[in-house]
C-alpha cells in the first residue's frame, strides 16, 4: 500500500474531502502531529482510527518506525494539524525514506492556507513565490525585503500574530506603499483580511491580533519606477564618494526624487 498525504482542514472543519476522510478511516494507522487534534476531525465526521503522533520532535524515530511497517504493506495515511503535510509541516523526511525504499506514495488533496490568502487578497496573478514562515530579526527581514524588492509578483508567508507588528512595521519602512494583505482565522467564524499599503497595515496592527496569520505581499513596482530608484540609490552613493555624509546624501536625494530616506540609506549600504 501507498503512504497517503492527507490534507485536513485549516480551520473549518467541514472543509476535508470525502477521499481523505475514507482514506483516513480505512488505515492501519494515522500520523498526525496532535493526536489530540485529529481525533477532533476524526469525531466531527463519525470516524474511529488507530493515531500514532508524528511531529517535529520525533520525526526522525517514527520514520525509521514506520518505514518497515510500509515496506511490510500496512495502510499509513499522513496528517499534519491543518494543510498538507511536508509543507511548512513535518512529514518531508518520511515521504522522501518512503520512495527511496521504493514505497510508492500518493497524496490527497485539500484546504491550503496559501491559496486560500492569495485569493483572498486579491493580488492573485499569474504566479507567486511562497515563503514558508518568515525569518526572526530586523536584519534578516530587510534582507528579505530587499529581495522581494525586485519581485514582480505576489509573495505569501506565514507570520505568528506575536511578531506581526514588528513585522509590518519592518516592512512599512522599507517599502511603505507595497499593497499587502494581513488574513487572518481563514475559513473560521472570525475570518479577516485587511488589505492596504504596508504603511496602512503596520498603523492597523500596532499591537498583536488574535488568531493565525497568513500574509500577502503584492507585486514590486518594476519597469520606470524601479529604474528611477537605482538612478537615486547611485546618486546617494556618488554623494558619499564625494564626501557627503550618508544620512545627508540619502536626504537630499529624497528631497529631490520622492523616494523614502530610510528606503535610500538602506540600499546604498
Amino acid at each position: 500500500m501507498p503512504l497517503a498525504v492527507c490534507a485536513t482542514p485549516i480551520g473549518n472543519l467541514e472543509d476535508v474531502t470525502l477521499r481523505v476522510l475514507a482514506e483516513l478511516s480505512a488505515a492501519d494507522v494515522v500520523l498526525c502531529e496532535d493526536t489530540r487534534h485529529t481525533r477532533v476531525l476524526l469525531e466531527r465526521h463519525g470516524l474511529k482510527a488507530r493515531l500514532l503522533s508524528y511531529h517535529e520532535h520525533n520525526e526522525a524515530k517514527r520514520t525509521a518506525e514506520l518505514l518497515p511497517r510500509l515496506e511490510g504493506g500496512e495502510r499509513v495515511a499522513l496528517v499534519s494539524d491543518a494543510g498538507l503535510p511536508g509543507v511548512s509541516d513535518p512529514g518531508a523526511r518520511l515521504v522522501r525514506a518512503a520512495l527511496d525504499a521504493g514505497v510508492d506514495v500518493t497524496v490527497l488533496p485539500g484546504a491550503s492556507a496559501v491559496e486560500t490568502a492569495l485569493v483572498a487578497s486579491g493580488l492573485v496573478a499569474e504566479q507567486y513565490r511562497f515563503l514558508g514562515f518568515l525569518p526572526r530579526g530586523e536584519k534578516r527581514l530587510a534582507m528579505l525585503w530587499e529581495e522581494l524588492r525586485g519581485w514582480p509578483w505576489p509573495a505569501v508567508a506565514f507570520e505568528s500574530p506575536q511578531r506581526l507588528p514588528a513585522t509590518l512595521r519592518s516592512l512599512a519602512e522599507a517599502d511603505p506603499e507595497r499593497e499587502a494583505a494581513v488574513c487572518r482565522e481563514l475559513t473560521k467564524r472570525f475570518e479577516e483580511v485587511v488589505r492596504g499599503g504596508a504603511a496602512e497595515l503596520a498603523a492597523r496592527f500596532d499591537t498583536p491580533p488574535k488568531g493565525e496569520i497568513t500574509l500577502v505581499l503584492g507585486p514590486a513596482q518594476v519597469g520606470d519606477d524601479a529604474g528611477e530608484e537605482q538612478r537615486a540609490v547611485a546618486a546617494v552613493a556618488e554623494l558619499v564618494r564625494a564626501g557627503v555624509p550618508r544620512r545627508r546624501a540619502a536626504e537630499i536625494v529624497s528631497t529631490l526624487a520622492g523616494i523614502p530616506r530610510n528606503r535610500l540609506y538602506k540600499r546604498s549600504l
